[in-house]
């Protein structure tokens, strides 16, 4: 992902200061990968399609 190579040194500096994960790194700066934006969508579907069938 582009937008993740952009912000790679951030990324290490919150892993190596704070202790965290790559993932956490990423989540604290809003960088959200494919397969994490392809699951809100399918959530979020999943959702609405839940409020459709209760009418």
């Amino acid at each position: 992902m582009v937008e993740s190579n952009n912000y790679q040194m951030a990324i290490d500096l919150l892993c190596c200061h704070l202790g965290i994960s790559e993932d956490e790194a990423k989540q604290q700066l809003g960088i959200a990968t494919e397969q994490q934006i392809n699951k809100e969508i399918s959530d979020t579907q999943s959702a609405l399609m839940g409020l459709i069938s209760e009418k």
